[in-house]
């Protein structure tokens, strides 16, 4: 008998002047690190590239599961925030497109897992804001690099690593107030959100990290079961 995988919605990036080959065009383009892990989690990854925000509720409807995948900065304005130097131009054709995508799987109860800027984007569709630069989670331009993040016990994300763990990180920016009804569920060292998760009957998780870059398939795995079940 044919197992079904889990339908897996991973968003996507939308760059001008991508080269491969003899072209230089427009692309939508995702780090294969995403579609690898969702597949080795034991799922089945669709890209989805920014739409019209009115598609969103239809999008996530023929869906197991969305990831929101990392990528640049939320643009500060959806926080009523004035933009930092330091403050990356905006994707605002991600933004909007992603916004609505997470605020569609909430409503639907599809099972969410924010990555990096989705996080972030997370914690800003409920109302929350961010710290637009930190010092210690990008070092090196374009590495990742590693620290432990530190669970909370008697959280969804606790129940699925309960022990500190070092994972892959790439990030200056990070959650400050907390959006509505999540809870925080992971700190860094130097006190940084590392993790946050909604209660209730959804399965909600944003992760600061990448878990994509690395080879700890608890996370994605989490959400691949909790998408079959649903």
């Amino acid at each position: 008998m044919t197992t079904v995988r889990p339908l897996i919605g991973v968003s996507t990036y939308l760059e001008a002047g991508t080269r491969w080959g003899l072209w230089e065009l427009e692309a939508a383009l995702l780090p294969a690190g995403y579609p690898r892990l969702v597949q080795r989690a034991g799922g089945l990854a669709a890209m989805l590239p920014p739409d019209a925000p009115e598609h969103a509720a239809a999008t996530v409807a023929r869906l197991d599961g969305l990831v929101i995948a990392g990528g640049p900065d939320v643009e500060p304005l959806h926080y009523g925030a004035t933009p930092d130097p330091r403050t990356g131009p905006p994707a605002r054709a991600r933004d909007a497109w992603e916004l609505a995508l997470i605020k569609a799987a909430l409503a639907a109860q599809v099972p969410l897992l924010g990555i990096c800027r989705g996080m972030q984007l997370l914690n800003v569709a409920l109302g929350g804001t961010l710290t637009q630069h930190i010092d210690g989670h990008a070092e090196v331009p374009g590495v990742f690099g590693r620290h432990t993040v530190k669970p909370v016990p008697d959280t969804l994300y606790g129940g699925i690593a309960p022990e500190e763990t070092a994972v892959p990180t790439f990030h200056h920016q990070a959650v400050d107030r907390l959006g509505q009804d999540l809870l925080v569920s992971a700190h860094a060292a130097d006190g940084t959100v590392e993790a946050v998760e909604l209660p209730g009957p959804s399965w909600v998780l944003g992760v600061q990290w990448h878990p994509e870059m690395g080879e700890d398939l608890r996370v994605m795995r989490a959400l691949v079961e909790a998408a079959a079940r649903s």
